[in-house]
C-alpha cells in the first residue's frame, strides 16, 4: 500500500495556510540540483508546485540510496522545526522544480507567537515526520535486509 504524506492543504486551516503561504517566495531549481546535505544546518523549507525531488540518506560506504521522492504539494523538509535544526536527510531535484520556500525561523516565530498556528504546523510536520520514518525503514529493508527479514522481524 503507497500512501503519502498529508499535504498543507489538508492539515493546516484556511486562516493558517494563508499566514504561512503570504511570506512564502517562489524558487526554481534545475534538474540534478542539491537542496541540502544530511548534517548540514536546516534554515528553510519548501512545497512542491511541480517537479520531483528524491530524499535519499547517507550510507557508509555506499552510494546514498533514495528513500522517498517528492511530488506537488508535499513538504521538502521537517528538520528546520525541531533542535539542533540540522537535515536528517539529503535532497536533491530529479526534474526541475518550482516550490514556495520557507523561511525556518521565520515561521518559527509565527509559531511562537500564535499558538493555534504553532499547533497545526506542529501536527502537520509530526505526522510528515512519522511518514517518512515508515517510508524511510520500509526502502532500507527493501535495499538491505535479507529477503523476508522484514515480515519476520517486524511483521
Amino acid at each position: 500500500m503507497t500512501t503519502t504524506a498529508p499535504r498543507m492543504g489538508q492539515t493546516l486551516p484556511e486562516e493558517h495556510r494563508g499566514r504561512l503561504m503570504r511570506i512564502a517566495r517562489e524558487v526554481a531549481f534545475p534538474q540534478d540540483c542539491r537542496l541540502f546535505e544530511e548534517g548540514a544546518r536546516a534554515d528553510r523549507f519548501w512545497i512542491v508546485r511541480s517537479g520531483s525531488i528524491a530524499l535519499d540518506m547517507r550510507v557508509p560506504g555506499l552510494r546514498s540510496p533514495v528513500v522517498e521522492t517528492l511530488g506537488r504539494g508535499e513538504l521538502v523538509g521537517w528538520s528546520w522545526l525541531f533542535p539542533p535544526y540540522v537535515w536528517q536527510l539529503g535532497a536533491r531535484t530529479e526534474t526541475p522544480v518550482r516550490a514556495d520556500e520557507f523561511d525556518a525561523f521565520t515561521v518559527r516565530l509565527m509559531c511562537a507567537s500564535d499558538p493555534g498556528l504553532g499547533s497545526f504546523v506542529a501536527q502537520w510536520v509530526g505526522q510528515v515526520l512519522a511518514h517518512r520514518l515508515s517510508v524511510t525503514r520500509t526502502r532500507l529493508l527493501d535495499l538491505y535486509a535479507p529477503q523476508g527479514s522484514g515480515a519476520l522481524l517486524y511483521g
